[in-house]
């Protein structure tokens, strides 16, 4: 028999695991919703046309795309192979599947905001979380199968306070966390005032954007040699790596770029944008975050037209190699490919799996409940079970996870299993306890043992000790 096993770039979770998991994802939804952000889900896949051209060329190759399901696959590659047409894989690709697992919750949300905006008021804040899949090569911390926590806005009128309310929100969830970040901020319009400034061909844009955002990973030596690999002049080169030197402070940063984009269109809108932001977050204030002007930052540059946004643990740690927890950005131009005109979209996404690492990683997560339940009522026999199960359904009432050991074994037994499970509390109530109308409870890591009158007592009791 061979032995199981699951499909590479996905995992299985334990119930410690999923306890940490929900824990984190309970923070996220409730500061989601403490912004205004309603909640909506999107199915699994969407239809191929959906997804397919939105996020360049490397991702559609990356999609998991779904055959046909049933008779229709079969009788579909007979007829193909009958006609002798199966000529290349494109064509099957293109005969043989109409349906992609979603490859990100930006693209599924503007499409349910297309098909629903006659129900839908502007502007429209919408969280989601849910699993998305890609066909990357799995490494370390990246997965096949992952979760995202997004919070998007969509509306007719774009303003630069939905970036600022974006990053309080992130500023929010991390320090509810007690997880300090950085959150670095660049403006696509700041790159192309660098690609016209540096006199690189507009044809050369996303060899010079791919390279670029490898700036803070693979270092200045080999993203100039990436660069001119790619036809980049060493002259170009020479012309923004300055800038992307710099290590000073947004304004200092502000005052060279300011001169260099004198004849920038868009360098000066660039710049603009990013000097609303940074002044009135000074003004606001941020708790446990460091807001951050990257220059080199060029991430998914196929659909954002104005911010984006990175976050990464700000943490001085030798146990640490800083990740890509999150980002996000601006998308004028999304909603007009499913038929919205005018419609601005700005978003934050949230890497759950990779928050989880994080932290874990750091330990920050070690004092989250793995409890089963809080509560194990002893099994002594039938009659018993029956006089304790108006507590047991009490309990739970009040909120107390509580369970009874299904079988009436040894009492040694039962109580390793509370100790096994990180039970913290067992209730023994047996045929004395009944006569003398007591209640025992026993403290496992304590191991202090406390007698009851009745139950109120208990439940008082021990929900002040989950307090």
């Amino acid at each position: 028999m061979k032995y199981p096993n699951i499909p590479k770039g996905t995992r299985d979770f334990s119930s410690i695991e999923m306890n940490k998991r929900n824990f984190l994802i309970k923070i996220i939804k409730n500061k989601f919703r403490l912004f205004g952000f309603s909640p909506i889900e999107t199915p699994s896949f969407e239809n191929i046309s959906t997804l397919i051209g939105k996020y360049g060329d490397e991702a559609d190759y990356l999609m998991f795309k779904l055959l046909h399901s049933g008779n229709f696959f079969k009788k579909k590659i007979l007829n193909l192979i009958k006609k002798k047409e199966v000529n290349s894989i494109q064509f099957l690709t293109k005969n043989l599947s109409n349906k992609a697992l979603r490859y990100d919750l930006t693209v599924p949300f503007v499409r349910y905001t297309a098909m629903h905006k006659n129900e839908i008021i502007f502007p429209f804040r919408r969280y989601q979380i849910q699993p998305v899949w890609r066909a990357d090569n799995p490494q370390k911390g990246r997965y096949r199968e992952f979760y995202q926590c997004d919070a998007d806005i969509l509306s007719y009128s774009s303003s630069l306070w939905e970036e600022i309310e974006l990053i309080l929100l992130c500023d929010e969830i991390f320090t509810k966390l007690k997880f300090p970040i950085v959150i670095y901020i660049n403006h696509r319009d700041i790159l192309g005032g660098l690609i016209e400034i540096s006199g690189i061909e507009n044809k050369l844009w996303k060899d010079f954007t791919t390279s670029l955002d490898k700036w803070n990973k693979i270092g200045r030596d080999l993203v100039k040699k990436e660069m001119l690999c790619k036809g980049i002049s060493s002259k170009s080169f020479d012309e923004i790596a300055f800038f992307l030197d710099m290590k000073e402070s947004f304004y200092k940063k502000k005052e060279y770029l300011t001169i260099a984009f004198k004849h920038s269109k868009n360098g000066k809108k660039g710049i603009e944008d990013l000097s609303f932001i940074y002044n009135k977050i000074n003004n606001i204030s941020l708790q446990n975050t460091k807001l951050e002007w990257n220059i080199s930052l060029a991430r998914g540059l196929t659909y954002y037209t104005g911010t984006i946004l990175e976050i990464i643990p700000n943490i001085n740690s030798s146990n640490y190699n800083s990740i890509s927890i999150g980002g996000g950005g601006r998308y004028d131009q999304l909603a007009n490919l499913f038929g919205m005109k005018n419609i601005s979209g700005v978003g934050i996404s949230l890497g759950l799996d990779r928050i989880y690492l994080s932290m874990n990683k750091e330990n920050l997560l070690k004092t989250i409940s793995n409890y089963p339940s809080k509560v194990l009522f002893i099994n002594f026999g039938d009659k018993e079970v029956l006089f304790a199960y108006k507590m047991i359904k009490f309990m739970r009432k009040k909120g107390i996870s509580t369970q009874l050991y299904p079988n009436a074994v040894k009492i040694s037994k039962q109580f390793r299993y509370a100790n096994d499970n990180n039970i913290p509390f067992v209730i023994s109530v047996g045929e004395n306890e009944i006569k003398r109308n007591k209640i025992k409870v026993k403290n496992i890591k304590m191991r202090i043992e406390k007698e009851y009158n009745n139950i109120n007592d208990v439940t008082n009791q021990l929900i002040k000790e989950f307090l």
